[in-house]
């Protein structure tokens, strides 16, 4: 739990101006501002400087200008949400990439929320996919349009009792499987993480990704490219120089890498955009 201290700094990096009752409107409120203000990334990994996903740590991220992927900003609001006084349940999950079949390999930590004064009704809540969903959907099966992005909860296939939401067709993943049972702590999610933040044979390891949703669509950074996604569908811009890739990842996602020195940032750079260059010799570009 947080003392009074933590919450006020957390709320004020979410832009909430106080503390309100556990109530399903500031559920929402929470979790529109925390999709939106602090974006999914991968840049510790890729920089080889990957952070504890000890949910104190985790917060401590959050109220420090900075971010994380699912395990921290999960982690972190989960937290956020039971010092508020909300019913929080933390859950395996798996996320399926396109092309690959569903599974449930604690890769992914989910989240589901009860109200007070509604303990029948849960709630799925997700901080920490990148670009799904922008505000809590109910565990009930259905499809649900938010923005130009549209989700589906179903039952899943992979686990008993366990449900699973589908991402909009033309995302970058189909969607993600959630076990039914409550994990009290983050240990059985520990080897993952470490596989994927330190591992030399993680995908992440070389994969500069940042995300985050908004109202009226997605924002993407993967490596030197700047994809956004609204009504109108998707425009993508390739990110030439290290002023204009910084001014992205500060003005668009408020991911301003604070962490980071001067002379780490243009390391980082260099090294992105090395990538970057790599990746289009190899296609031709």
């Amino acid at each position: 739990m947080l003392n009074s201290g933590e919450i006020r700094a957390y709320l004020s990096r979410l832009g909430i101006p106080g503390v309100q009752p556990p109530t399903l409107s500031y559920l929402f409120e929470l979790h529109r501002a925390h999709v939106e203000k602090i974006p999914w990334q991968t840049v510790d990994i890729v920089a080889g400087r990957p952070a504890s996903i000890d949910p104190a740590s985790s917060v401590r991220l959050m109220t420090t200008g900075r971010s994380g992927y699912c395990f921290h900003l999960n982690g972190a609001f989960s937290t956020l949400l039971l010092s508020l006084g909300y019913q929080v349940s933390r859950h395996r999950a798996g996320v399926q990439p396109l092309g690959q079949e569903p599974r449930i390999n604690s890769f992914h930590l989910g989240l589901t929320v009860t109200l007070p004064e509604e303990p029948q009704q849960r709630w799925i809540v997700d901080a920490g996919l990148g670009d799904m969903p922008w505000e809590p959907l109910p565990l009930l099966a259905g499809e649900y349009p938010q923005g130009p992005l549209r989700y589906r909860v179903t039952d899943s296939q992979v686990a008993g009792g366990g449900w699973r939401l589908e991402h909009d067709p033309s995302a970058s993943f189909a969607g993600v499987d959630v076990a039914p049972e409550v994990e009290q702590d983050l240990t059985v999610f520990e080897p993952k993480h470490v596989y994927y933040s330190t591992s030399p044979e993680s995908p992440w390891i070389n994969l500069f990704l940042v995300r985050h949703r908004h109202a009226e669509g997605a924002n993407e950074v993967r490596g030197c490219i700047w994809s956004r996604r609204d009504h109108e569908g998707e425009v993508k811009t390739e990110l030439r120089t290290k002023a204009q890739w910084l001014e992205v990842l500060g003005d668009v996602f408020g991911e301003h890498l604070v962490h980071y020195s001067a002379l780490e940032r243009e390391e980082l750079w260099k090294r992105v955009y090395g990538i970057h260059e790599a990746w289009k010799r190899s296609k031709g570009l």
